[in-house]
């Protein structure tokens, strides 16, 4: 009988698994999808990935980031965003990637 108890304690220890695994916490860096940086870039230049928003949302943050007559937005091949904007009275080229950040053109 007791070698019937230690072979289903055994079984059962081995169904359990490790229970105690954890996950390492994000790193906070540009390349980490998973940053939160709300209201500030993370990147100085556009970064590439699949982008969720909508030419509208593009042009809300574009604007949100101080620039004003946003026009002509167009997604690229790389998922970002770009167009023409104007920032305290001078034009330039202006993009917004899949993480948020806005960069005008260098």
């Amino acid at each position: 009988m007791n070698k019937k108890y230690l072979l289903l304690l055994a079984a059962a220890s081995l169904l359990a698994g490790p229970t105690f695994a954890q996950n390492p916490p994000a790193t906070d860096r540009p390349n980490n999808n998973a940053v939160n940086s709300s209201g500030q870039n993370n990147s100085d230049k556009p970064v590439s990935g699949a982008n969720s928003f909508t030419e509208g949302q593009a042009k809300s943050k574009i604007e949100e980031a101080g620039y004003s007559d946003v026009t002509s937005l167009k997604k690229d091949d790389n998922g970002v965003w770009r167009g023409k904007a104007n920032k305290a009275g001078a034009p330039t080229d202006v993009s917004l990637d899949f993480q948020g950040n806005v960069n005008a053109a260098k």
